[in-house]
């Protein structure tokens, strides 16, 4: 069985962070749904398996005040913190997500963690950590792989989904708001699909997927 912090240690230790096939100088797709919960900036963003991305950079670009970024790579968030530099406005969370317990933040926010869950039962323990930190009224992002993805990810299997069917998953207590379809360019100019679902806690579904 993989050791998963071993695993992305590894692979963070590696290469630099703009190297590996997930980077993003600017994540375009999440930060255009982010804004788009409309959130006051002393509302808390939580960035799971946050990894090294420049989503946060970004974030506090526009003013968010309150980011939090979990991952279970020291590496990861050393290289992030690093890059960063003093920033009082973003805290770092070390560990397996299914030990997080930081309060409840309005928005949830991952890219990284949901599509590597293989197992139904990790899935529906996912599903109970996010339901449990997203505040009523709050949103999460949810990106996978989209259905016609990749079926790995730096040498581990992952699940591919539409958003629509990330937004059956996480019903009834979150509904879809808005999804896209992302074409993913990596560093070396391959290209992987992404869906992506913005949901919201309690909410009735708004718009249809993209």
């Amino acid at each position: 069985m993989t050791n998963l912090k071993d695993h992305w240690d590894g692979v963070y230790s590696a290469k630099p962070a703009d190297q590996v096939t997930w980077y993003q100088e600017v994540p375009v797709t999440s930060l255009a749904l982010v804004s788009a919960a409309g959130l006051e900036p002393e509302d808390r963003v939580l960035d799971v398996g946050a990894g090294a991305s420049t989503l946060v950079d970004q974030l506090l670009a526009i003013g968010h005040k309150d980011v939090v970024l979990a991952d279970i790579s020291a590496v990861a968030l050393g290289a992030t913190q690093e890059r960063l530099g003093e920033q009082p406005a973003v805290s770092f969370e070390l560990g397996d997500l299914f030990d997080l317990e930081i309060g409840q933040v309005a928005m949830w926010h991952d890219r990284a963690v949901f599509h590597f869950l293989t197992d139904l039962g990790e899935r529906r323990r996912y599903k109970e950590v996010m339901a449990r930190h997203v505040r009523p009224g709050g949103y999460a992002v949810v990106a996978t792989f989209a259905s016609d993805g990749p079926e790995k990810c730096s040498g581990l299997p992952v699940t591919r989904h539409s958003a629509r069917e990330i937004a059956e998953f996480f019903g009834p207590e979150f509904s879809l708001v808005e999804s896209r379809r992302e074409i993913h360019a990596t560093p070396w100019g391959g290209e992987q699909p992404f869906s992506f679902a913005l949901l919201k806690k309690g909410s009735p579904a708004v718009m249809g997927e993209a």
